[in-house]
């Protein structure tokens, strides 16, 4: 997914064919390329954050119980949403996708998908999103999913992304919505507990993207992306990682009101693990140090889905909350 595929060579000189553009396959080797390049149109490993954002969110709002049946069609409907605005996402990037090595085998960078094609994928994903979610959770969660949809084209990818290195700061609202729709879908409405979690996911955003932005620096660069770490020092992006990191420890600890004592734990203790390896992050750049930001990227991965995780087992355990200790 997301490499090309066929052969380079003789294909490249035939008449008809831009040079480095596989020929063609047929029949089944053909239609299993176009059903690749649909797939990683979705961006597949950026919806895992819908996982572990959602099924926790659900099990906190019916605490003690478990609807798997709820779970599962809500699952549906958000990751249809979420490959909806991947997908819309791709279509208006695909000019800097293909001027970023990182980015550069995506299917309309490579011209595996048409545009058009690629435009109406998104839709399409989009409208069966909505339907999903009204017919078989309720109308204020598929609200809140075509809502999400519209935030991170328009505002995000249209707006944001080209203009500002604070893109991924209020850009990063979209990928916190599961956090709201997963409540939503479980009782009708909004409380104080998924804006909380709301807030730990777009606290955590800036770090997690400038960690690999300070990677792949010079690729946003060539892109005309003004991420961070492109228009700032190693050392101010380092603080600025710093900041948002505390924030995020900060509110998953607000959660504990409302949670037992293994989400306390596993909060307290996954915060502390995150905070170290974002302060020995500032040391090295502060002393003038290699520094290798691609780790710090990889456990903030980590840490999030442990906190999530955390919170999932808590709520199904259902131990007293610690609010009901006083």
């Amino acid at each position: 997914m997301g490499h090309s595929v066929g052969g380079h060579g003789s294909a490249a000189t035939r008449p008809g064919l831009s040079p480095g553009v596989p020929e063609p396959a047929s029949g089944a080797g053909r239609l299993r390329q176009i059903v690749f390049a649909y797939i990683a149109l979705t961006k597949p490993r950026v919806i895992e954050l819908l996982l572990v954002a959602t099924v926790p969110v659900m099990l906190l709002a019916d605490r003690g119980s478990i609807d798997i049946g709820l779970i599962a069609v809500t699952l549906v409907g958000g990751w249809l949403g979420a490959a909806s605005a991947n997908t819309l996402n791709m279509v208006i990037d695909h000019d800097i996708d293909q001027k970023m090595k990182r980015t550069e085998r995506r299917p309309l960078a490579r011209h595996a998908v048409s545009r058009m094609h690629a435009l109406i994928f998104g839709l399409v994903l989009g409208v069966a999103s909505f339907a999903v979610l009204w017919t078989c959770a309720n109308l204020l969660s598929a609200l809140l999913v075509t809502a999400t949809i519209a935030f991170y084209v328009f505002v995000y990818t249209m707006i944001l992304k080209r203009r500002t290195w604070q893109n991924v700061v209020w850009g990063g609202a979209a990928g916190c919505m599961p956090t709201l729709v997963g409540w939503a879908a479980v009782t009708g409405s909004l409380s104080w507990q998924p804006v909380v979690l709301f807030l730990v996911i777009f606290f955590w955003t800036p770090p997690h993207t400038w960690a690999l932005a300070m990677r792949y620096k010079e690729d946003y660069k060539a892109a005309g992306v003004p991420m961070l770490p492109v228009v700032a020092t190693e050392l101010h992006v380092a603080r600025q990682m710093v900041y948002y990191t505390w924030a995020t420890v900060v509110s998953t600890l607000v959660l504990v009101w409302a949670t037992g004592p293994i989400y306390a734990v596993v909060a307290i203790a996954a915060g502390a693990w995150f905070l170290r390896a974002v302060h020995k992050l500032l040391a090295a750049t502060r002393r003038g140090e290699p520094i290798t930001p691609l780790k710090v990227f990889l456990q903030s991965n980590e840490y999030l889905a442990i906190v999530f995780c955390g919170l999932a087992v808590d709520s199904v355990v259902h131990l007293p909350t610690v609010a009901s200790w006083f």
